[in-house]
């Protein structure tokens, strides 16, 4: 199987590496309290951003556009884009009950956003091949939120000390912050916003 691989692909498996990477010391942190793991965790996500970058235009570079790397850039993407920052998320304090309901919506709509774009990837694409929009936010532009929580980690606002504190509905513990995954998670799925691609 590796075999197949291009070198494109590689740097995908390296963008997904970085997500998973993320995703441990996310856990790590959550096991040891230590701040120097949640760190780490914010660390990893610029590199996968850097290498979700890099594969495509090596992949053009190299006239390797395939299926299989189409697949592989959707299933990294949607673990360093999707449920690290997730998981970001509830390590920092969006841990209750309707948080996580909308963190799980979040990473569903980035599961729809990458496997519509996929399905529709060719139908969008221009004489050259090129995908000339994105319908609905970008996935990789939840690394916006993450620097949101980096921040409020630096300020020593996560835990109890979030932002705009936390409500009680149903019984269950929300906290308006998480807002912004809700309303990130629905600008991935729009089929109206068209963002063009550069």
């Amino acid at each position: 199987m590796l075999r197949d691989f291009s070198l494109a692909d590689v740097i995908t498996l390296a963008n997904g590496f970085a997500g998973t990477a993320s995703i441990l010391a996310v856990l790590k942190y959550l096991e040891a309290r230590d701040q120097r793991y949640l760190w780490a965790a914010f660390a990893c996500l610029p590199f996968a951003a850097v290498f979700d970058y890099l594969d495509g235009r090596v992949a053009r570079w190299r006239r390797k556009n395939s299926m299989l790397g189409a697949d592989l850039d959707s299933l990294a993407d949607l673990v360093s884009f999707g449920v690290a920052p997730a998981v970001l998320a509830f390590a920092t304090g969006m841990s209750g009950g309707l948080d996580a309901a909308v963190l799980v919506y979040f990473v569903g709509c980035g599961i729809s956003r990458l496997a519509r774009y996929n399905a529709t990837a060719s139908a969008l694409a221009d004489e050259s091949g090129k995908v000339a929009y994105f319908e609905g936010t970008p996935i990789p532009t939840s690394l916006a939120l993450v620097l949101v929580l980096a921040v409020l980690t630096w300020q020593r606002r996560i835990g109890v000390a979030l932002p705009f504190g936390e409500v009680e509905l149903l019984g269950l513990r929300l906290h308006p912050l998480v807002l912004m995954y809700l309303v990130s998670g629905s600008l991935m799925i729009s089929k109206t916003l068209r963002i063009p691609k550069v």
